[in-house]
């Protein structure tokens, strides 16, 4: 009697709780490593890639002429994919020292192997002596339509833009402030859950203007490379006052205008926020690099860090930045004439009254009482102190200005974000010149732009300033000014002003339910990151004091242009 043939259904696992394999099949080695979620699109790298070892890295910068901080080709463009590298650690691959001991047994240069195989005059050495300087010329001539020069410039290409710093590791930023030992991080948030806040803008409200400014030297507009006009140094008092030293903003919290208070700057870039009596004050360290500004910082390759004998490190930069703002908005502007406000400024003493630069201070009251908010509510509303540089007459009425100044180093250093020549190209291929700009200061244009569109003005002014000699960075040139509409300049740089405002937005509903203290906004200098820290007033005192020291040796080491 033959046995009949039977078949059973393998076991299935039903998992209730969610997505995955069920505990009871989990092996034990892997019950406690996370899930790495990746998309389909993901590439898993290569288990070994013959084609680029170690010791060919010099041949391939030669025949690709693609180079860059992280050393990316066509030979290496999966290697930087590692399956789960962002999610899970445990996943991620980590070479042994087993490897130590290989090495290529011929290493030499692509010149050399051509040259032997032509020597022996076999099939295969004639085969390769015409592939391959097709090759090398393919690419040769794919780098030398970037800019004139040829060979030499390819070269020079190489020396200036990390050719010896191939395989050198992603910078690694330090903090703006010292974090305390004692310090508790409150919460952190991803950049990517900012980008999704939005808050209808609000219409503002005027409150209070204090202060004068100058009109606008129209006579400005006309300059270009060939009328250029030299940077002068303007002798004038302009007030940073921190918005808790403010004196109008102290009457305002008194007088309970609203429930935030915050400066123009500060509300561009959030830095500190500590809460008195009710009231959030979006503040910001005095004399600190939030003072300064930028050069180049969203470039690919920035300017050097920690470099203070170079004139192109960022430091100096951003000194010699902050002196080119400061003059060219005082150069620019007709001295006989003047507007002034409905109060007198109010930071001035009797000694600094017949020395102010030309500023006038804003006050401007927004609603961010949200719309499904009910009537029983408390509403919340923010005072921002603004401020504009100039007027201008339009239609016989006075409308009011920013004016703001972008400076050119050396085109040819590092850092300089491959952008044109200005004093070539500026005026045949401004377009050109201000899309690089876009791309290599697009935090600092986006700041300058909501500066302006907070403060109401009608136009922004941005001057075109270089360098006499790129390798003296005391003189400069004006080679030219444009004027924009603060709103159509935020439009061409895709810049969301619901979302900045939805940021505002819940900082500030983050910042109400927190008790009274100080606390301070902190973004991770390596990583997408805001933390919230709640720290003492003893522990800021200490911080600003170990600064203020610190800035103090700098400013005696660096070699700037001038200091206020």
């Amino acid at each position: 009697m033959s046995q009949k043939p039977s078949f059973q259904l393998p076991t299935l696992h039903d998992t209730l709780s969610g997505w995955g394999p069920t505990s009871d099949v989990i092996p034990n080695q892997f019950r406690d490593i996370p899930y790495a979620p990746y998309s389909k699109g993901d590439k898993l790298g290569r288990v070994a890639d013959w084609t680029n070892p170690d010791s060919q890295k010099q041949d391939n910068r030669e025949t690709t002429g693609r180079q860059g901080r992280s050393g990316f080709n066509r030979f290496n463009r999966d290697q930087h994919q590692a399956y789960g590298a962002a999610f899970a650690s445990a996943f991620a691959y980590t070479h042994t020292d087993d490897e130590s001991s290989f090495s290529v047994v011929d290493n030499r240069s692509a010149a050399a192997k051509k040259m032997a195989l032509k020597a022996s005059g076999g099939q295969r050495g004639r085969v390769q002596g015409k592939q391959q300087p097709q090759a090398q010329q393919g690419n040769y001539r794919q780098v030398n339509q970037r800019g004139p020069g040829g060979n030499r410039q390819q070269q020079g290409n190489r020396r200036k833009y990390g050719y010896k710093d191939y395989d050198k590791p992603q910078r690694v930023r330090n903090a703006s402030i010292n974090i305390g030992p004692d310090w508790k991080v409150l919460d952190e948030i991803e950049f990517s859950r900012l980008s999704k806040l939005t808050f209808g803008i609000p219409t503002p409200e005027d409150i209070g203007s204090y202060g004068s400014i100058n009109y606008y030297n129209k006579t400005y507009d006309r300059v270009n490379t060939k009328n250029e006009k030299m940077l002068q140094r303007i002798e004038r008092v302009k007030y940073d006052t921190t918005t808790s030293e403010d004196p109008v903003i102290q009457q305002f919290m008194k007088d309970d205008k609203a429930s935030v208070f915050a400066t123009d700057a500060v509300l561009a870039l959030l830095m500190c926020s500590p809460k008195v009596d009710g009231k959030v004050i979006l503040d910001k360290r005095p004399n600190g690099v939030f003072d300064y500004v930028t050069v180049n910082e969203n470039t690919a390759d920035p300017p050097a860090e920690n470099d203070k004998d170079a004139i192109n490190s960022w430091s100096a930069l951003s000194n010699e930045a902050t002196y080119i703002n400061q003059n060219f908005a005082r150069q620019v502007l007709d001295n006989k004439q003047t507007y002034k406000f409905e109060n007198a400024n109010p930071f001035a003493s009797e000694d600094t009254k017949d020395k102010l630069a030309s500023c006038g201070y804003r006050y401007r009251k927004f609603d961010l009482t949200s719309a499904n908010a009910e009537e029983t509510d408390e509403k919340t509303y923010l005072v921002v102190r603004t401020e504009v540089d100039a007027a201008v007459k339009l239609g016989g009425q006075p409308t009011y200005v920013t004016i703001r100044a972008l400076n050119e180093f050396d085109p040819n250093a590092q850092g300089a974000g491959g952008t044109l020549s200005w004093k070539k190209s500026l005026d045949s291929q401004r377009g050109a010149v201000v899309a690089a700009e876009m791309k290599n200061n697009a935090a600092k244009l986006a700041r300058w732009t909501v500066q302006s569109i907070l403060a109401g003005a009608e136009q922004m002014k941005i001057g075109y300033v270089a360098r006499m000699d790129p390798k003296i960075n005391t003189r400069h040139v004006i080679l030219g000014t444009q004027a924009y509409k603060p709103r159509d300049f935020a439009a061409q740089m895709n810049l969301s002003l619901q979302n900045g405002w939805g940021i505002v937005k819940a900082v500030a509903d983050m910042c109400l339910q927190l008790p009274e203290g100080q606390y301070i906004m902190l973004k991770d200098p390596n990583r997408p990151i805001l933390r919230i820290y709640a720290v003492s007033s003893e522990d800021l005192e200490e911080d600003e004091a170990d600064e203020d020291d610190e800035e103090g040796e700098e400013a005696g080491e660096e070699n700037t242009p001038a200091e206020e």
